[in-house]
């Protein structure tokens, strides 16, 4: 089979390289899907980068998220038979014709489902539901700040924060996101580009501030943020783009520091509570939590809750393009490539 491997750090045109590799074997509990489609994520640009330290070393494959057919199964496998579609989330290995999963890890999904849709479940979507249900119930009335709201996890965030009838604060860079989150009917939408996003809040709010705040931003966004969080008020942080700005030792030392330095005591004083999210650990350790997750995510799109966004397809041949796409932050909704 056909394998995309990462043999340099750095440059997208340099960095991959086509290369057969063995078909793999499932081992009990374990299922082999014959890839339809593999998503792209902000982790698989940090892994090409050399900034992403779960990764695995180079050369390597990498991909954490595919739609396909179930070839085959392991032993002890009972929630998927041969022929099923699904998506499922992959411990890397999803730059393949083929990829190995967690049989808990997968799920079957209907033949309308879109491979941007698709491959959007696992990742983007379990991470919305697991932040938003799982470590912060959100209850209707809550100030919400969501960051990066055009994205694949922004879009599932706002979704579920609107079902649950929070107030929505949405957030972009782009000029071109702006009528997307206003369509996606946010009840603010802040363009960081041109307003400061805690000036805005702090006025909108007559001081009082947010609930929750979700953040995949990162460095001084999450500084900012919790100055911003009222009594009570939660920051989950599921990812660092601003670190993808840094190019060099000197500039990711700046990012880092802009995160800002905090004691335990802070947050006990002021009742402020500072989240980490990392769907891979949790898969890794808490495969059943994974599970229920990808349940639910599957029965809100059932339900019309969550409305995965169509986004931008590339040949698996167009890999350093691709790459280029997502990192540029051009991209809205899922970014997939096809075999």
């Amino acid at each position: 089979m056909k394998a995309i491997y990462i043999v340099k750090h750095g440059d997208t045109n340099e960095a991959f390289e086509v290369r057969e590799t063995p078909k793999p074997v499932p081992k009990a509990g374990e299922a082999l899907i014959k890839v339809e489609a593999f998503g792209l994520n902000f982790a698989d640009v940090m892994a090409r980068k050399g900034m992403y330290k779960d990764a695995p070393r180079i050369p390597s494959v990498i991909g954490y998220d595919v739609v396909g057919i179930v070839e085959r199964v392991g032993s002890n496998v009972t929630n998927l038979l041969e022929g099923d579609r699904v998506t499922a989330l992959t411990r890397f290995g999803g730059y393949a014709e083929y990829a190995i999963t967690d049989a808990r890890a997968a799920a079957k999904i209907s033949d309308k489902i879109s491979v941007t849709e698709g491959t959007a479940l696992t990742t983007q979507y379990c991470t919305a539901y697991y932040c938003a249900a799982e470590v912060v119930n959100l209850f209707a009335g809550d100030k919400v700040l969501i960051h990066s709201a055009a994205g694949g996890v922004g879009a599932g965030l706002m979704q579920y924060a609107l079902h649950k009838g929070c107030e929505v604060f949405a957030t972009t860079g782009s000029d071109s996101k702006v009528e997307l989150l206003k369509q996606l009917d946010a009840h603010h939408v802040i363009n960081t580009s041109k307003v400061e996003f805690d000036e805005y809040i702090e006025e909108a709010t007559k001081g009082d501030g947010v609930d929750v705040i979700f953040d995949a931003v990162g460095a001084d966004f999450m500084k900012r943020g919790i100055k911003i969080l009222n009594a009570g008020g939660r920051i989950v942080c599921y990812g660092a783009a601003q670190m993808t700005d840094a190019t060099n030792v000197f500039s990711q030392l700046v990012k880092g520091i802009q995160f800002g330095i905090y004691h335990p005591a802070e947050f006990m004083m002021t009742s402020k509570s500072l989240i980490g999210v990392n769907m891979l650990k949790i898969a890794d350790h808490k495969p059943d939590v994974l599970k229920r997750c990808l349940e639910n995510v599957v029965r809100l799109v059932d339900e019309g809750v969550f409305k995965p966004q169509g986004g931008k397809v590339f040949k698996a041949s167009e890999i350093a393009e691709a790459h280029t796409f997502l990192e540029g932050r051009k991209s809205t909704g899922k970014v997939a490539c096809v075999w």
